[in-house]
């Protein structure tokens, strides 16, 4: 078995960043003899079930993860700070941190962080959140400090060593104990040698476990040329103008693990936590496929099959009085018949709750005077829908179903 696994990686749901298709992630960890791989898109989940189904399909177990933005929470009176951030908004730099989810709660927490970053931003700059955000839905997470634009970096590079560690020490607090992980790169950039060295002494000095990564983007190194043409674009900057002035790096591949134990020998603690992280996350199971309706509360005495006949049955009478109040005759005979066939059809099939919870938020909607459009289906030209005024077409008059 391999002694490691990528744990920060940008797919193609990093728009216009990462280079990696999803299916090619995981075939090419399973190449590799890994035995999970992560999916860490900036901002968003967009590539989640696509990345779990590829996994599963490649026998690779898939960790489910993002990079947030956090918005940087200055001092008064600090020095404006360089411009290696990730971005900058009006509120301020935007810094990163990666979170994978140990488990359903983690999953559900994550969607909850990523989004709260896209409907209440923190920064003009894009989606974001505070860390308070990220500490009051932080079980089942797992955090690792991120790259060089990562919340504790950043800290270092700008301010030094003091204020990494009480970035650390922020970090250690808003997430579960045990679940805060420094991470290493080393793509033979010129900082990252001193700044590895602070990371891991500040880690020791913590008590935090280290964790080695790569920030993979492309998945072998010829394919950093075809990602840096993505930066271009994202940035509306011709190659010519953006590659004279790269760092000639293109070393965030997907690198074997024999490649990365080369790179880490000194610390084999940071390979074989990753072992340790891919075990963590391995409780977190997407039910696929699974109808997830949520349960419609029904009052004492009821559940939701009864109630749906009750408040289908007031509906029904009500349209009588209303199709008499307009002067037309009505054959109870032919609707209560109809009605009865269609409960028992909906009941067979579990669809109760269904209905009523179509039924709550239509009358929501009208309380409120939002358009109601007319229905469209076979749902929607039944008798329990007319009747629920879910819709106002009579199926019977108009010889519907």
């Amino acid at each position: 078995m391999a002694e490691f696994v990528h744990l920060h990686v940008h797919t193609e749901y990093s728009l216009l960043d990462g280079a990696i298709r999803c299916r090619a992630l995981a075939g090419h960890a399973k190449k590799l003899g890994m035995t999970a791989v992560a999916m860490t898109d900036h901002g968003n989940m967009f590539g989640a079930i696509t990345h779990h189904k590829a996994c599963e399909a490649a026998e690779v177990q898939p960790i489910l993860g993002c990079e947030i933005n956090v918005l940087r929470e200055g001092r008064s009176g600090d020095a404006p700070a360089a411009a290696t951030a990730h971005a900058r908004g009006d509120e301020g730099l935007l810094d990163h941190l990666v979170l994978l989810a140990e488990n359903a709660q983690g999953y559900r927490n994550l969607l909850k962080i990523v989004s709260a970053g896209h409907l209440q931003p923190v920064s003009s700059a894009g989606p974001s959140v505070r860390l308070e955000t990220v500490a009051t839905a932080s079980e089942g997470l797992i955090a690792l400090t991120g790259c060089m634009g990562g919340v504790v970096a950043q800290q270092v590079l700008e301010y030094g060593e003091s204020r990494g560690r009480e970035t650390l020490e922020r970090l250690r607090t808003a997430v579960p104990e045990g679940a805060l992980y420094v991470e290493l790169q080393d793509h033979g950039l010129p900082e990252q040698p001193v700044l590895n060295g602070l990371l891991a002494d500040l880690a020791e000095e913590l008590s935090l476990p280290l964790v080695a990564t790569n920030d993979c983007h492309f998945v072998e190194k010829s394919d950093g040329e075809a990602q840096l043409y993505l930066t271009c674009i994202a940035n509306g900057r011709a190659y010519a103008d953006v590659s004279e002035g790269h760092h000639g790096s293109y070393e965030m591949y997907l690198k074997s693990p024999a490649q990365m134990a080369q790179l880490f020998q000194d610390r084999p603690a940071a390979l074989s936590n990753t072992l340790e992280v891919a075990e963590r996350c391995s409780a977190l199971k997407l039910e696929l496929g699974k109808p997830m309706l949520p349960s419609f509360e029904v009052p004492a005495g009821h559940d939701a099959a009864s109630y749906l006949r009750q408040v289908t049955q007031e509906g029904l009478e009500e349209r009588f009085t209303q199709i008499r109040g307009a002067g037309r005759e009505v054959d109870e005979a032919i609707y209560r018949p109809r009605l009865e066939e269609e409960l028992g059809i909906i009941t067979a099939m579990d669809f109760p709750g269904y209905f009523l919870i179509v039924w709550d938020f239509i009358r929501h909607a009208r309380k409120c005077g939002i358009p109601v459009g007319p229905g469209r289906g076979s749902g929607a030209g039944s008798l329990v829908a007319y009747a629920l005024r879910i819709t106002d077409l009579d199926p019977l008059e108009h010889q519907l179903l």
